[in-house]
């Protein structure tokens, strides 16, 4: 499997469907006004950076970065096909998200997620990766079904970015 990961600036039949395949999945984890994915037509906002990992033309993982406010942005619909998932697909597109804000000057990447115990592999990828339990950002209220992460990124032009 040859993976690669692209910027999606327009709708695909393909994307639609495994954004909705996401939604889908989601649904039974928590109650209506606890489930905060953005539809797809959101995710192609101007100001949302949405990318998608292929295999040939098939999407399977997404993740997006939306601002909170100057140097802090959002990771929002990370998913990777249930098909593939351990292969580290997952892993590599939180890598590119990090690498992309890191690139851009971002400071603090944070998420929310489910705390529900489906999303434990997930919650480990970004403990992994560096984040960490916070509480809610943004405009997001404190509830018993969300898990906020963070993480806190280098300047731009640190030693750690030069290093890179």
């Amino acid at each position: 499997m040859t993976i690669r990961i692209d910027r999606v600036k327009a709708s695909s039949p393909a994307l639609v469907d495994f954004i909705t395949a996401d939604h889908a999945e989601l649904e039974p984890t928590a109650p209506a006004e606890s489930r905060h994915a953005l539809q797809f037509e959101r995710l192609l906002a101007e100001h949302v950076r949405l990318f998608a990992a292929f295999d040939g033309d098939r999407p399977v993982a997404t993740g997006a970065l939306v601002p909170v406010e100057d140097g802090h942005e959002e990771i929002k619909s990370m998913r990777t096909d249930p098909a593939v998932r351990g292969r580290g697909i997952g892993r590599a597109m939180l890598a590119h998200l990090v690498a992309d804000a890191t690139d851009r000057g971002i400071l603090r990447l944070s998420l929310e997620t489910d705390s529900a115990d489906f999303f434990v592999p997930a919650r480990a990828m970004y403990a992994r990766a560096g984040f960490h339990d916070s509480g809610p950002f943004g405009a997001y209220p404190a509830d018993p079904h969300s898990a906020f992460m963070t993480l806190t990124l280098p300047a731009a032009g640190s030693e750690t970015d030069l290093a890179r």
